[in-house]
């Protein structure tokens, strides 16, 4: 079956621009290429990626494009852009010129504000992405589910977002309210997809279980269906947990009982089709 990679990174590590490194993450203080990545991929039949940022600048932008622009694996981009500049749509307008661009991120799990999201001038930035064809990824803690149900009021059904590692619930304390309730009220916009992505961060790194992931993965099945659900591998930041094989694996027992065609739906077509490769 044909796979994508809906999440992954890549960085040239630099202790203070990566300070959100930290020492217990040692196993990623280091760079991280596609020539670091093209094997694991073909190991684990996987045939193409969407690369993220994980720096807020246009350098890192510029930097992903680069790479797509020299691996042809690399089928898309999801960068970064200040999308509370005044001047936000002659931005957009410039990065419409590049075709593996596809929609842009904002760390907003890093942002001390809880309410960052919902102000006026990052409303109105995320707002011009349509015009332009560009989607946009949500990452975000559990506690900002809240914010997110009243940000996404604030756009029309042609906006297309993600949800990024299923918001990062709590894994590893087997926690699964509130997360569970305000995911079933965001999975009613239907323009809103969610990435199964980043569960091992989030479960114990030294002796996570297969079954430790069953209520959440099932929960997002049944609420987004599959349909609207993508694979994510999160690599690197996976490895201070788990290898590439396992995070595939993973989500190979949890989606083996559904049929074919929703399999397709979640390892690549909605990939496809959310980014429009």
């Amino acid at each position: 079956m044909k796979r994508i990679d809906s999440h992954q990174h890549f960085w040239n590590y630099n202790a203070v621009k990566d300070a959100w490194i930290t020492d217990d993450m040692a196993a990623i203080q280091r760079d991280f290429l596609p020539t670091d990545l093209e094997g694991l991929l073909q190991a684990n039949e996987v045939d193409a990626c969407v690369a993220v940022q994980a720096d807020q600048s246009e350098q890192e932008t510029n930097f992903l494009l680069n790479l797509a622009k020299q691996f042809s694996f690399i089928k898309g981009v999801v960068g970064w852009v200040d999308l509370k500049n005044a001047h936000i749509e002659e931005r957009l307008a410039h990065y419409s010129l590049f075709p593996k661009l596809k929609g842009f991120r904002h760390i907003l799990q890093g942002e001390p504000d809880p309410h960052f999201m919902l102000s006026p001038s990052f409303i109105r930035g995320v707002a011009a992405l349509h015009k332009f064809g560009f989607s946009y990824d949500i990452l975000v803690k559990p506690k900002q589910l809240p914010a997110v149900i009243k940000f996404l009021t604030h756009f029309d059904s042609e906006q297309r977002f993600v949800i990024d590692h299923l918001a990062k619930p709590y894994i590893a304390a087997k926690k699964t309210e509130p997360w569970a309730t305000e995911m079933t009220l965001i999975a009613r916009h239907n323009n809103l997809y969610c990435k199964l992505s980043g569960m091992v961060t989030e479960a114990n790194w030294k002796h996570w279980k297969m079954d430790d992931f069953s209520f959440y993965i099932n929960h997002l099945l049944d609420t987004f269906g599959p349909s609207r659900l993508m694979f994510g591998s999160d690599w690197p930041v996976c490895l201070v947990a788990a290898q590439y094989e396992q995070v595939v694996s993973l989500l190979d027992k949890h989606l083996g009982s559904l049929t074919l065609a929703e399999q397709e739906s979640i390892w690549y077509k909605n990939a496809e089709e959310f980014y429009r490769l």
